[in-house]
């Protein structure tokens, strides 16, 4: 069963995903990201890679697409704020993005 994050848990795994550009919400407890591409289809490649882990993985983003620009806010809503699964897809889609 998947736990709101600790405040330890916070302390530790957090701080690397703001370093990294993330953004902390917190009237929504979720952390945001912008992820900028070279063009529409790179931007594209990039959501349905992430896709396919946050199928896998059962947690799925809230997100929007613009042209080169994905807009990404990830929040558990089952426990109503963020969890390990956020912080694992935050990594992951940083990973695919080049930018981790």
């Amino acid at each position: 069963m998947t736990e709101k994050l600790s405040d330890t848990a916070r302390d530790t795994t957090l701080e690397p995903l703001l370093d990294a550009g993330w953004v902390l919400d917190e009237s929504r407890d979720a952390i945001k990201k912008s992820y900028k591409f070279k063009d529409f289809t790179e931007a594209f490649g990039f959501m349905t890679r992430a896709a396919l882990w946050a199928e896998k993985w059962n947690h799925h983003p809230e997100w929007s697409n613009v042209y080169n620009t994905v807009e990404v806010t990830l929040t558990t809503h089952d426990v109503d704020g963020l969890s390990a699964l956020d912080v694992k897809l935050a990594r992951k889609m940083d990973g695919l993005s080049g930018a981790g």
